[in-house]
């Protein structure tokens, strides 16, 4: 147990004791809206019928009754709030003292139990672009592994692709139809995706040709013949991309499943499922009724036979269930699907499975000029992307350090790169849409990534200039009242992580580094840490020190590493 999370036990039994019954839970101790009124807070509305009492006056007799301790220094009441004021030595001792004991593994907890959670994202398509709608899914569910393994689950992070569908026939079309004897390029994968562009719009008025794709995908899902030979080759490229981009962007995934492994196994079960009238054969093609559960009806099989998604994902999720024996399974996947995971998940319940499983739903990227589409080719893919973001990274490099060489700039433009990329897809909530510039990406002073990386540069700079100095938590001296918000702000932090693990949301993490860094920058331009007297400066870069650990912590949570100078 945490510092701050024994200090509410200890201020929440200090209160019942006053009140002479165990009223009073640990959850609704609060923090006040402004820092002056104290660090801790209780409302005491809910204690009014109770108590048969005003919350002022229960405000007033707790502050009249509180004993001061090691702890708390003291009380105040305004209105029907009663504000706590923390011994701020004591806790700046033990705060400082529990970060430099656990280091990384400040913010950890247990709270999981080890449960086993399997969580699906990056459920790309072969054979199309990875744009920069795609990055939002992957940073989403990356950061959302790593927050529930801090927070105590033991969690297997899987990616599942679409590798099957009529896309596949559609982009093979259009490469034998138009760049069959073309030399092909360094990065296959990508021209794959190009190659679908053009198919998407060759097919918008040609119906032979539509004939055609149709007849190829029969073809490839006979598994034989030159179309699906050229599908292997073909899927080969794309899955090749798919991992160089996970490599670049530090995403590992412990199993990656394909449509085309579960299809026939989905096809085979249907009429097992038919039998249990968990689906229903209806005007030819087979379905899943809804309708008296107000989600509509899902079409399984259509009446030409071709199947829908759930034909896969039913086998593919009682595989994951029975041989991984998950006591949840998280989908991360857009808020589109949203109807459609309903469904999936009650078919699922009505075949037996009763694990958790949830639907982490987000909203879409665009860019400043508007909406993307892949059949349009209206994106901006990854490539590009990371080039124009590297481009203009290392040209801010090289305003601030004019005596860098390329060979300095480079591998800190790429780590600032793909930091922006990841920050930017997870600061903002999820049910809203996301404006990706590239600018305000890289500003090096708002909510951004760069803003952070360089905070954490900024203290390495100071500790590094600080000397032979010892600086480590023994007899801490504070004579500013900005150290005392700040050591508060870091005993918050894994009460962040585990409210980002509740939530399932790294925005919690996001808010909570940028406030900290805008904390300590606050604090940096209002005192000279090395121009202090000796002992003052001792407390004040133990301070910093930690601040920085618990920056870098944060932002490994999203995903994202640090650089000592920028």
């Amino acid at each position: 147990m945490y510092f701050l999370d024994k200090t509410k036990k200890e201020i929440v039994k200090l209160i019942n004791q006053i009140l002479g019954k165990e009223l009073v839970q640990v959850s609704f101790l609060t923090y006040p809206q402004q820092v002056e009124h104290g660090d801790l807070c209780l409302p005491c509305f809910m204690l009014a019928k109770e108590l048969v009492k005003s919350p002022a006056d229960i405000a007033q007799e707790i502050v009249a009754k509180i004993k001061k301790n090691k702890t708390v220094s003291g009380a105040s009441a305004i209105g029907p709030y009663v504000n706590f004021f923390l011994d701020k030595k004591s806790l700046a001792e033990k705060v400082l003292s529990e970060i430099g004991k656990k280091q990384k593994k400040f913010g950890k907890n247990k709270i999981g139990k080890n449960k086993r959670v399997m969580i699906e994202y990056s459920n790309v398509n072969t054979h199309k672009e990875y744009h920069v709608g795609h990055l939002r899914n992957l940073c989403y569910g990356d950061s959302v592994n790593r927050i529930l393994a801090v927070n105590g689950y033991k969690v297997i992070p899987v990616s599942y692709i679409n590798d099957f569908g009529i896309h596949v026939a559609k982009t093979l079309w259009a490469y034998l139809e138009y760049y069959k004897n073309e030399k092909l390029p360094e990065n296959k994968g990508l021209f794959l995706g190009q190659v679908y562009v053009r198919a998407s719009q060759e097919l918008e008025h040609n119906a032979l040709a539509k004939g055609l794709v149709n007849f190829m995908m029969q073809k490839i899902e006979a598994r034989k013949g030159s179309d699906y030979k050229l599908w292997k080759t073909t899927r080969k490229w794309s899955i090749e991309h798919f991992s160089h981009i996970y490599q670049e962007l530090d995403i590992r995934f412990d199993k990656v499943f394909y449509e085309s492994e579960y299809i026939d196994r989905g096809r085979e079960m249907i009429p097992e499922l038919i039998k249990k009238g968990i689906l229903k054969e209806s005007q030819g093609a087979v379905i899943a009724d809804f309708e008296s559960e107000g989600n509509g009806v899902l079409v399984v099989l259509r009446s030409d036979g071709t199947a829908t998604y759930p034909v896969a994902d039913i086998p593919l999720a009682q595989m994951k269930f029975e041989k991984f024996k998950l006591d949840s399974s998280i989908y991360v996947v857009d808020n589109r699907q949203k109807l459609y995971f309903k469904q999936l998940f009650s078919i699922l319940k009505k075949m037996g499975f009763k694990q958790k499983m949830v639907h982490l739903e987000y909203d879409f990227v665009k860019l400043p000029s508007g909406m993307m589409s892949s059949r349009s080719g209206n994106v901006i893919t990854y490539e590009v992307l990371k080039k124009m973001l590297l481009d203009y990274a290392a040209s801010e490099i090289k305003k601030r350090h004019s005596d860098w060489g390329d060979e300095k700039i480079k591998p800190v433009a790429e780590v600032i790169v793909v930091g922006a990329i990841k920050f930017e897809m997870l600061k903002i909530s999820f049910d809203q849409v996301i404006t990706f510039d590239i600018e305000k990406a890289l500003d090096f002073t708002g909510y951004t990534c760069a803003y952070l990386q360089y905070t954490y540069a900024r203290i390495k700079s100071i500790l590094r200039n600080s000397g032979s100095l010892n600086f480590e938590v023994k007899d801490i001296k504070f004579e500013n009242n900005k150290e005392a918000q700040l050591i508060l702000k870091l005993a918050k932090y894994p009460e962040v992580i585990v409210l980002a693990g509740e939530k399932y949301n790294p925005v919690e993490i996001s808010k909570y580094l940028f406030e900290l860094a805008q904390l300590f920058n606050d604090y940096y331009h209002s005192v000279n840490i090395l121009k202090s007297e000796k002992e003052i400066k001792k407390s004040r870069l133990a301070l910093i020190e930690k601040v920085s650990l618990v920056l870098q912590n944060g932002l490994d949570l999203l995903g994202i590493k640090t650089v000592e100078e920028m």
